[in-house]
């Protein structure tokens, strides 16, 4: 038996996953937020998905072929989703706030405040280490390869998403280390940039949007649910205004709607509509599905994503991102769908869907270094660079290969890479939760060392 199939045998005996609901199972079901780890896996599967479809079939990225053109079924809503990263990314901010508030919110609400108290110390403090760990050995990896020139493939290549990542060898190692520095700090700065793993950027606004969860919960944690439920409202709209100040207009919104997920979730409405929600929850879903389907860029072409592009002139703050607006919303619209619905949580608790939660951020974090090698060795080894014209401009690369050699490449990447992020989930990570625990145990005086300054006894 394979790895990857011991781990989901793992799963099969932890949850007992059965779409059907009885009488006494809407409870249970609405009790259980394993969903955020199926759910997060989809998002990270669809990342990759994006970025292979920025780099092979640009062309599903708008929504038509011209102005009031020809609309392939690839460019229409909801299938249209394999090429929109921006509505996958958003979901990765609800689902944080949603996590990181779901259990200091119970405790509040169960009037422990001083056990939530020290549950947001404490994630707060971890939840640092457990993105800036991993995505620095990534870094550190993507370094190795480039510093090897094994992108050189996909720089050469016609892919646009490979070869614009790609990133040049360094002119000497003492050069490349002062890279590699450089590119672990700007990772983390305002206007993140990481050379080496382009995905990177969205990471300094992951960790930002969980300090506002962190900040948020620590200045609410004492009031009533019903007044922290209005003060995230009231946060959720402020943040309209300030979040562009800080980089990304959309991480308040966000991570305060994650909140707000996790008060409906403590909540007993979930239970109350247990029985009308697959008469609304669906629906509700598919919409959300569908406004996470508006497009990037020419907007206006397709009727569809005109009559949404003039509804967002209309009512959109004034800081909202076009291209983002209408996929952060439908982002929202779905996972409130799901918190509602047993049925779509037990769905999205099933154990292979777990399994890709359980690799979402090694597959968020390795699968560029990946398609910037592996996928391009296996594209282009047989193909002749020729001269390929693009934007007027003339350019020496490699073709994109035929259909025939994407239908057996694809499956032998896929493989190799869903190994991979499973091998570093089950063998590297834990490394990274050692090396946290220790700096807790140090950092929170839990272990006896001495400490840098003298202690005053009295």
């Amino acid at each position: 038996m394979s790895a990857a199939a011991a781990l989901l045998s793992t799963y099969t005996d932890k949850v007992n996953w059965n779409p059907a609901l009885d009488d006494n199972g809407y409870k249970r079901a609405l009790q259980d937020t394993s969903w955020a780890d199926g759910l997060r896996g989809i998002a990270a599967v669809f990342v990759m998905f994006s970025h292979l479809t920025i780099a092979f079939a640009r062309w599903i990225v708008i929504p038509c072929h011209g102005k009031g053109g020809l609309m392939l079924l690839m460019q229409r809503p909801i299938f249209r989703l394999v090429g929109q990263g921006a509505a996958w990314v958003a979901l990765f901010f609800i689902l944080s706030g949603f996590v990181n508030s779901l259990k200091p919110v119970k405790l509040a609400r169960a009037g422990s405040i001083e056990p939530a108290l020290s549950n947001l110390a404490v994630s707060s403090f971890r939840r640092s280490f457990r993105l800036v760990l991993p995505a620095t050995a990534a870094t550190i990896l993507s370094w190795l390869i480039t510093q090897f020139g094994a992108y050189e493939t996909a720089q050469k290549s016609d892919a646009y998403w490979l070869y614009t990542t790609s990133p040049n060898p360094s002119s000497s190692w003492v050069a490349a280390v002062d890279d590699l520095l450089r590119a672990i700090r700007t990772t983390w700065m305002y206007n993140p940039d990481n050379p080496y793993d382009q995905p990177q950027w969205a990471l300094l606004y992951l960790l930002q949007g969980s300090m506002f969860v962190f900040t948020a919960l620590l200045a609410t944690i004492n009031l009533t649910p019903r007044w922290r439920v209005f003060t995230m409202i009231f946060l959720y709209l402020w943040a309209w205004n300030w979040g562009i100040r800080l980089g990304d207009p959309m991480v308040g919104v966000n991570v305060f709607t994650g909140i707000l997920l996790a008060e409906l979730n403590h909540s007993d409405l979930p239970l109350r509509f247990a029985r009308s929600s697959r008469f609304f929850a669906p629906p509700l879903a598919v919409c959300g599905l569908f406004l996470m389907s508006f497009p990037s860029q020419f907007q206006d072409w397709a009727h569809w994503s005109d009559v949404l592009l003039r509804w967002h002139y209309k009512i959109a703050p004034a800081n909202a991102e076009i291209a983002r607006f209408w996929p952060t919303i439908g982002a929202q619209i779905l996972t409130s769908s799901i918190v509602m619905s047993p049925h779509l949580r037990r769905l999205l608790s099933h154990r292979w869907l777990l399994w890709l939660g359980k690799i979402s951020f090694p597959l968020y974090l390795l699968h560029g270094s990946f398609m910037r090698s592996i996928l391009a060795w296996l594209l282009f080894s047989r193909q002749q660079i020729t001269e390929i014209e693009e934007e007027g401009k003339k350019h020496m690369r490699y073709p994109l290969p035929g259909t025939p050699t994407f239908l057996v490449v694809m499956p032998i990447f896929f493989i190799t890479l869903f190994t991979a992020t499973h091998f570093w989930a089950i063998k590297i990570e834990p490394y990274f939760g050692i090396i946290t625990k220790t700096a807790e145990e140090i950092m929170f005086g839990k272990s006896e060392r001495g400490s840098a300054l003298p202690v005053r006894k009295d």
